[in-house]
């Protein structure tokens, strides 16, 4: 079977057995902060599991995109050396929510593998939990594996948990006997060793318990299935295949790289370890930037960096020196583009962002050649073999300068590296790389979740409500007195909780003997909003009748400026093409905030397009319209979705005009005339192929150009114009004349202290040594005299100085025919050192300073020793 017959095998299997089919979650995981990417199956059913959210199926079905890299479960640095480990991978599974437990997942799994998939079952081994004796009886009541072939293990391999606390329970897999080839050959290698002999293929999850704090474990009311079976593993099982790497999913890619290196695949072993990480990590960066995520230095875009720098690396051992990666892609997408269209629709952004990356780390890797050069010239000089850890990963951190190579370099060169000092600064890195993936903020309690809110804003900004809970400082309590904050969660509301970009509503709940102002609301789960409040007047309490009242003006300003994204978000599109896309808003009452992928800065011509075009579409005053629908027939309208939402199946469609069509929950105009102005402040790059625009719309806007015009009247009213730029123009033109006369003038002087430089110039060894002092020189105007000295002098050493603003500055310039014995830098660090500065640069031209002036003359002074010492040295 081909892996697409597999993967639509298993969906058909489970669609028969009553599962909805679900499609895969996107691999950021835009509603669980705590995790760095999709990492199971389970994690889009996750809010299911713990009881915080309904689906309208009680079985499920899915074949989800997986990413296995940076945080605890990293296969990075493994891919490419064994026959499993890959950063990306698919996993199968099936999933049921208080409907079926161990009885059915036992009997669906065996049928599938044994009947559908047509697996031996005399191959087949199943393990257990060893406590779980329901489990091992239910194996040899629903299936007929032999009795033997049934092991028990203990809780390292057959039980799982969510986290420290939670939804819990035994676990068991389903293992083929691959035969002794793939062993280790040791006679006690069974069931659980670690060789590939027993390979794992299917893994059910019995969620059965509840863990609470202090370890013990409930029975939950309504126990729980999921499983996962890796796509990888059971297509090269049904392929035949010992290696992954060697199915359907990876040979095409292989193929491709090997197409471009000119490296046949199975050549060598340490070339087919090169070309498996390229393939394994193509597909991933592949995968991660179709999503939208680029490469940075921290958190997610940091995993992204690393996975795309370690591919870079693998092309360069295989003669691939220009950026080729990128050329890569059109394999990916000829394999799984069917399955997964975004990577088709982000093909070209996916390729460009790629190739940006490639030649920076090439960059990269030539500056980190020249400082690891000078790292391990200075260990040499005193007299050491080790290169400091903590200096190789200071390159690897802050230019991507792989270990492996300065490994390399360093054994060419008769020394080692302090690889367990790079691992220590590794591990810290790992560490601050996880904290930026920060947990939810707020830590809901259990008696809350349960809670629904009604939302009601989008018709009313008014709304008589009963109050259902109240929180102070997270935890529940009967009330709010006077001056006291909390939050209060109410059984219907006008007030909008931040989503979507969009800012949450401000305004006032009150009773006939309370009054509370609202300070923000915020929405943590679908159906229940958090009403931030604090208690100006009486006592609010559970259970109260209470009125809700927006704040209309802030309400309508947040509205003009969340329909003004919709129109810069197509607009742009326009403008710049269909490449870009947004990668995160802020919509708040005062501007809003857009960030989209592009590659490049905005021309001037550009951003007026883009102005204009908005402007536009304001004066025509579209209709905004919203319309609810199921997500696959928003999709088939052609609205646009956001990778950074997590949709349910039913969704909101605002269209303005003909002109636009987004997924959003978000407030709106009911026209786009009462936006009434858009105005872009500032366009600027965040990231890598991140561009942001902040502007503004309507009063503020006005402000805005008010204040921009008062400001032009008053340089009109100083230059006594009404033509400012021509006037400012001539003015420029002036004091760039002036400039140069001033120029003229200094240099005129220098030629006199030239003169006499060159006639004190002093011999050392047969090396003419020259100084010379003109205060009131810049380091440009000093460099221009040490130029001028240079080339009257012919060969020697120039130290030239000057005093300027309260701050001595020194520039040394060493003709070439010198400069393999005397370093520039060398010199001017010294000299700058004794006058308690600082100061550095090339062998031919450095340049340096110290704010203790008097020093000056008597440093100066001491170059004729130093250049005698770097002479003798």
């Amino acid at each position: 079977m081909t892996s697409r017959e597999i993967r639509k095998e298993f969906l058909r299997f489970f669609r028969e057995k009553g599962h909805e089919i679900v499609k895969s979650s996107p691999l950021i995981p835009r509603d669980d902060p705590s995790l760095l990417f999709t990492n199971a199956g389970m994690v889009q059913f996750k809010g299911v599991f713990l009881g915080q959210e309904e689906r309208p199926y009680k079985r499920a079905a899915s074949c989800q995109k997986c990413m296995r890299a940076g945080g605890k479960q990293s296969d990075l640095e493994n891919v490419g050396h064994t026959a499993r480990h890959h950063t990306f991978f698919e996993m199968l599974g099936n999933f049921s929510f208080g409907d079926y437990f161990k009885r059915e997942a036992i009997g669906f799994a065996w049928e599938l593998l044994t009947g559908w998939y047509g697996l031996p079952k005399e191959r087949l081994w199943v393990s257990v939990f060893e406590e779980d004796d329901e489990a091992e009886r239910l194996w040899r009541e629903v299936t007929d594996i032999e009795p033997s072939r049934i092991v028990r293990l203990g809780a390292k391999d057959n039980f799982w948990q969510m986290g420290d606390t939670g939804p819990c329970g035994p676990c068991s897999e389903i293992i083929i006997d691959q035969g002794e080839a793939a062993g280790c050959g040791r006679e006690d290698c069974r069931v659980g060793c670690d060789c590939d002999r027993y390979l794992e293929l299917w893994n059910l999850v019995f969620m059965q318990y509840n863990r609470e704090e202090d370890g013990t474990l409930h029975p939950l009311p309504d126990p729980s299935i999921d499983t996962g079976m890796g796509l990888e593993r059971i297509t090269a099982v049904l392929q035949g295949r010992l290696n992954n790497f060697d199915t359907d999913l990876f040979e095409p890619i292989i193929r491709a790289v090997s197409a471009i290196s000119g490296v046949s695949y199975g050549s060598s072993a340490e070339r087919d370890v090169s070309i498996r990480v390229i393939a394994d990590h193509v597909r991933a960066a592949t995968f991660l930037m179709s999503e939208g995520l680029v490469p940075s230095n921290e958190g997610r875009g940091y995993v992204l960096r690393r996975i795309i720098r370690r591919a870079s690396r693998h092309a360069r051992l295989l003669g691939l020196h220009e950026p080729s990666l990128f050329r890569l892609i059109g394999a990916v997408v000829d394999v799984m583009g069917e399955v997964y269209p975004e990577i088709t629709d982000e093909l070209e952004r996916t390729e460009m962002l790629l190739r940006m990356e490639e030649e920076r780390f090439t960059r990269t890797i030539e500056m980190g050649m020249g400082l690891l050069d000078e790292l391990i010239a200075g260990v040499k000089k005193e007299g050491g073999r080790v290169i400091p850890g903590e200096e190789v990963f200071r390159l690897y951190d802050t230019y991507g300068f792989p270990l492996d190579l300065a490994k390399d370099i360093a054994m060419d060169e008769g020394m080692a590296v302090d690889e367990e000092g790079f691992r220590r600064q590794m591990e810290l890195q790992r560490k601050r790389a996880r904290a930026e993936i920060k947990p939810p903020e707020l830590r809901l309690d259990p008696s809350i979740t349960s809670l629904e809110t009604e939302f009601v804003g989008y018709d009313s900004l008014k709304a008589a409500a009963v109050v259902k809970g109240v929180l102070r400082e997270g935890r529940p309590v009967d009330g709010l007195a006077e001056g006291e904050e909390g939050e209060l969660i109410l059984d219907r509301t006008p007030f909008y909780g931040e989503s979507g970009g969009q800012v949450g509503d401000t305004g006032v709940i009150q009773s006939d003997d309370a009054r509370a102002v609202v300070l923000d609301t915020k929405r943590p789960l679908p159906s229940l909003f958090l009403h931030h409040v604090k208690v100006r007047r009486g006592r609010i309490e559970k259970g109260a009748e209470v009125l809700c009242e927006v704040d209309a003006e802030r309400r309508r300003a947040v509205m003009r400026n969340h329909t003004a994204t919709h129109l810069l978000h197509r607009a742009l599109r326009v403008v710049l093409g269909e490449h870009v896309k947004q990668s995160g808003s802020l919509v708040g009452p005062e501007r809003l905030r857009f960030d989209f992928t592009h590659f490049y800065a905005l021309s001037e011509g550009e951003r007026r397009r883009i102005e204009a075009l908005v402007n536009e579409k304001i004066l025509e005053d579209l209709p905004v319209r919203t319309d609810t629908m199921s997500l696959e027939e928003a999709m088939q309208t052609g609205a646009v979705a956001l990778f950074d939402e997590k949709y349910g199946e039913t969704v909101r469609v605002v269209t303005v005009g003909e002109f636009s069509r987004e997924l959003c929950g978000g407030t709106h105009c009911r026209a786009t005339g009462e936006i009434g102005l858009f105005v872009i402040l500032s366009e600027g790059s965040v990231a890598s192929g991140i561009r942001r625009i902040e502007a503004l719309t309507g009063k503020e806007a006005f402000d805005y150009l008010r204040n921009e015009t008062a400001e032009l009247d008053a340089v009109r009213g100083l230059l006594k114009t009404e033509r400012p730029v021509e006037r400012i123009k001539r003015l420029l033109t002036e004091v760039k004349s002036l400039e140069r006369e001033v120029q003229r003038l200094k240099t005129g002087s220098a030629a006199d202290v030239i003169s006499e430089a060159l006639r004190e110039a002093r011999e050392l060894d047969g090396i003419k040594v020259i100084k010379a002092r003109q205060d009131g020189l810049n380091p440009k105007e000093l460099r221009l005299l040490a130029d001028n000295i240079r080339d009257r002098l012919g060969s020697g050493i120039i130290v030239a100085s000057s005093v300027n603003d309260g701050q001595a500055l020194i520039v040394c310039m060493v003709t070439k025919d010198l400069k393999e014995r005397y370093n520039a830098g060398e010199i001017v660090k010294r000299l700058t050192a004794l006058a308690g500065g600082r100061g550095g640069g090339r062998a031919d031209m450095a340049q340096g300073g110290t704010r203790e002036v008097e020093k000056l003359d008597s440093v100066i002074d001491k170059v004729y020793d130093i250049i005698k010492d770097l002479g003798d040295g």
